[in-house]
């Protein structure tokens, strides 16, 4: 029978990894998330005890909403004068006006907002629907002496150009934004030639989607449109009920802001016009250090998810879960987050098996944010067994020395 003599490096070696097999501390964090006052409070520290008070989470968050600063709904005047097409610089105008081949033809709205058309003063258009600058036309005509009668005109898009819009407040990634570009090899040729032209990519939710998409804390009821030192409050609550939303077109120079109600709410972690279009996560899952997430199976497809996803998707969405029942046991992972409004990071960290376990599991599920990260750690039934597996390697390495 083989006799091993002890070996010094051995011991060591055994040491130091029966101790990182050994339980470790909690994630400290500045916000404080354990009594449920971080961002969401599905962040808070699970309780030991299930108290039968499930489903708490969503009316701890709502505690500290602000109340709805309000909005009209579309209904006021305000709102109205905002509704349906509006001109922007640069957009392309098909104008007739009856019996005048002179006049009549295709003109851009210049950069100060006007048209220009030859021997007439410039014309507003900047802001204004269709009727509104024929109106206008009319009366420059007729200003100018060129008619004595008011002439038949028409004024009718030919192409919408792309627009300047600033977004801030409520929203994941506020920045100017240029909306409704099209590039040369997407347009319809047919479309083009033909008048009457519309697009829904110059409207407010597309700004908004743009823009990162509304955060779980925006007051949607008094979202904020300021243009030419005027500001429209619109209410946009009628995304999430199922109603008709004011969905007004920008125009170059206007600037959205969306306030915030300073709590989270539940009920917007949902797909929407103006949510984000998903989520796209940081994940880690390897048990060993790969060169790289292809052989981990982690690509495009899985970091990307649905906006509305909680932690323990997240955590099956990344290969975290299954396996050998006894070495899947007591498996953890590590959310890791920022707080949009105070923009302070967090981390939270759940056993995984407890979790699956737990009647209110809702209650501590977080909701997956843009930019979220998850590392998943293995149990320590696995840990042991590595452990032990290096530690027989370093035995025989020094019987044979």
């Amino acid at each position: 029978m083989a006799t091993f003599k002890s070996n010094p490096l051995a011991l060591m070696a055994a040491a130091a990894l029966l101790s990182s097999c050994a339980a470790v501390s909690r994630p400290n964090n500045i916000e404080p998330i354990a009594t449920g006052q971080g961002y969401q409070a599905q962040y808070r520290d699970v309780v030991t005890r299930q108290d039968q008070s499930y489903l708490t989470s969503a009316r701890m968050n709502a505690e500290t909403c602000l109340p709805y600063r309000g909005g009209n709904g579309g209904k006021g005047f305000a709102a109205q004068a905002l509704l349906g097409e509006r001109f922007s610089r640069n957009d392309l105008l098909d104008i007739r006006i009856a019996e005048d081949e002179s006049l009549s033809g295709r003109y851009v709205v210049s950069r100060d907002g006007t048209l220009k058309l030859p021997f007439i003063k410039p014309i507003r258009t900047q802001g204004q629907s269709s009727s509104e600058v024929e109106l206008s036309l009319v009366l420059a005509l007729m200003k100018a002496g060129l008619y004595d009668e008011p002439p038949a005109v028409s004024v009718r898009a030919a192409d919408f150009a792309s627009v300047s819009v600033g977004v801030s407040g409520a929203v994941f990634e506020p920045h100017q934004i240029e909306l409704g570009k099209v590039a040369g090899d997407a347009i319809d040729q047919n479309r083009a030639q033909a008048l009457g032209a519309s697009t829904e990519a110059r409207n407010l939710s597309a700004a908004l989607r743009a823009a990162g998409g509304i955060r779980p804390d925006a007051d949607l009821s008094a979202v904020e449109l300021h243009r030419k030192g005027r500001v429209y409050k619109l209410d946009l609550r009628g995304v999430f009920e199922g109603q008709n939303s004011v969905d007004v077109m920008l125009i170059t120079g206007d600037t959205v802001v969306v306030p915030s109600r300073q709590c989270f709410q539940d009920d917007l972690m949902r797909p929407s016009p103006i949510s984000p279009p998903g989520v796209t996560l940081f994940l880690s899952n390897l048990t060993q250090p790969a060169t790289g997430n292809a052989p981990s199976a982690i690509g495009r497809d899985v970091r990307e998810m649905p906006y509305g996803t909680r932690y323990l998707q997240a955590v099956v969405d990344a290969n975290c879960v299954g396996g050998s029942r006894v070495t899947s046991a007591h498996r953890s992972a590590l959310l890791m987050s920022r707080n949009p409004e105070t923009k302070v990071s967090v981390v939270i960290e759940r056993d995984i098996e407890d979790m699956l376990r737990r009647a209110d599991r809702d209650d501590y599920d977080p909701f997956i944010l843009p930019g979220d990260g998850i590392a998943c750690y293995d149990s320590t039934v696995t840990n042991v067994a590595e452990a032990a597996r290096v530690l027989g390697l370093i035995t025989v390495g020094a019987a044979l020395n």
